[in-house]
């Protein structure tokens, strides 16, 4: 039988009583990281207009759009807010790679709202299965994998957000609304007719790529709504001779993660909050360039040269080396090792500020990225999806230094981060957002999420982020 199956049992039968504490504490994070996160991608290119667009729409007033203070059809809602969560690039990365968390809480506030009365327990467990489906997914499709990556693209030339973020959406939108198991198997399927989702979006800086977890959420709300009015859709979605395993991936997938100990493990577990405002495959670049900056007290006078060592020169964060180089936008800074790097050395930091429109046309970060050069080594990968970062420097006084560090592997739990990096880090991107929030009111909603299983309807949060 399909996994869709075990996948849709799983996500009706567990109850929030059924997930250790330790996995709800994490949940609760990742829930503030997200809305965090989208708080601070409201004021970024593209979402206003996205806002505007889905305000000129208009229709029943079910789900809230964050910061923008509409009301609007639940699908539509969710758009906006999981495509304003992913436009900083700050989300947090689970396996796939993926980035569970910006289609699955945007999901769950529509749909919840829509309902009413869904409690701070019902959204966690919601949340949390919502993340094991889609993690899972993509630990199957990284398991399974033996093509070399297209184009230097981890996803084989998909952005598996969306394409796994269709189905896990339709998941948690089904248990909200209360679908039967044979119902939400039919919105797995509807929701499967409708993944779509690539890398070209990432290769030329458009702006579609922050739009493809709000294309997921709202598909998925509407294929469980679909469902519930009696729409069939394909029962083997996943595993079927033409299921999105066999069609999207040839075949190449792993089938044991997919269902290995439902109810009892939480594929959500591995997902890590990003440090960095960039995609996580700079980050270990970024650590290491902190390191070398920090250890040598490195200032940007100093630097006359800096050496990217690389596994593979195709790898997309690198090539095309110009547009990395010199970005055009600000999704391609976002998507370069040779920018992360540079903004480290001119800055000390690789904070929001530095990966934005404005930011391209630094002269101390062009400067410093013209200093680098790239110098192929081979054995620095670790991982089909991950690699290890090696960068030199060399100082104008003729000093050469070199440091190497490998990027810690997405299996390492989170649980032990503190409540409080997650704070710090709401704070900071709540900063950036397009409606400023009074500090009593950020407060409030830490304050919330911090005890969310007391809370009797996650209303609440809602109408304090609207």
């Amino acid at each position: 039988m399909d996994a869709s199956y075990a996948l849709a049992k799983n996500m009706l039968s567990v109850k929030y009583k059924d997930i250790h504490s330790d996995v709800t504490e994490l949940t609760k994070k990742h829930i503030l990281d997200i809305l965090g996160v989208a708080l601070g991608g409201s004021s970024r290119p593209g979402i206003k207009e996205l806002a505007e667009l889905i305000g000129e729409w208009g229709g029943k007033e079910e789900s809230t759009v964050l910061c923008f203070g509409l009301k609007v059809p639940a699908p539509n809602a969710a758009q906006v807010n999981a495509s304003m969560g992913h436009a900083l690039d700050y989300d947090d990365t689970g396996d796939g790679p993926t980035h569970p968390s910006v289609v699955i809480v945007p999901t769950c506030l529509a749909v919840a709202e829509r309902q009413g009365k869904i409690s701070g327990r019902e959204f966690i467990a919601a949340v949390t299965l919502g993340m094991d489906m889609m993690c899972r997914m993509g630990q199957s499709f990284r398991s399974g994998m033996k093509t070399a990556p297209i184009a230097g693209h981890p996803g084989a030339g998909w952005h598996l957000t969306p394409l796994f973020g269709y189905i896990s959406a339709a998941g948690v939108a089904g248990r909200i609304l209360g679908l039967d198991e044979e119902t939400l198997v039919n919105a797995m399927g509807i929701a499967y007719h409708q993944c779509s989702g690539n890398g070209q979006c990432v290769t030329e800086g458009a702006l579609t790529k922050r739009m493809g977890p709000g294309f997921a959420a709202r598909g998925g709300i509407v294929a469980a709504l679909m469902a519930q009015k009696g729409i069939t859709g394909a029962k083997e979605c996943l595993e079927g001779e033409v299921g999105l395993f066999n069609l999207y991936v040839k075949g190449e997938y792993d089938p044991v993660p997919l269902t290995a100990d439902l109810g009892r493990r939480f594929a959500g577990t591995t997902v890590t909050m990003k440090p960095y405002p960039c995609c996580k495959g700079t980050h270990a670049s970024v650590d290491v360039s902190l390191a070398l900056v920090e250890k040598y007290r490195i200032k940007p006078d100093d630097v006359q040269e800096i050496t990217l060592y690389c596994q593979e020169e195709t790898n997309f964060l690198i090539h095309p080396l110009e547009k990395r180089r010199h970005p055009e936008n600000a999704v391609d800074s976002q998507f370069s090792i040779l920018w992360a790097v540079a903004t480290v050395f001119a800055r000390g930091r690789a904070g929001v500020e530095d990966f934005t429109e404005e930011a391209i046309a630094s002269p101390d970060i062009l400067e410093m990225v013209d200093k680098i050069r790239i110098q192929k080594e081979a054995g620095l990968a670790t991982s089909k999806v991950e690699s290890a970062a090696k960068i030199g420097v060399t100082t104008k006084r003729g000093q050469t230094y070199v440091e190497q560090s490998e990027l810690k592997s997405s299996d390492t739990p989170e649980a032990k981060l503190p409540f409080s990096a997650y704070e710090r880090k709401f704070r900071d991107c709540a900063s950036c957002s397009i409606k400023t929030l009074p500090e009593k009111r950020i407060d409030e909603v830490i304050s919330l999420i911090k005890q969310l299983e007391s809370v009797d309807d996650i209303s609440e949060i809602i109408e304090l982020l609207g």
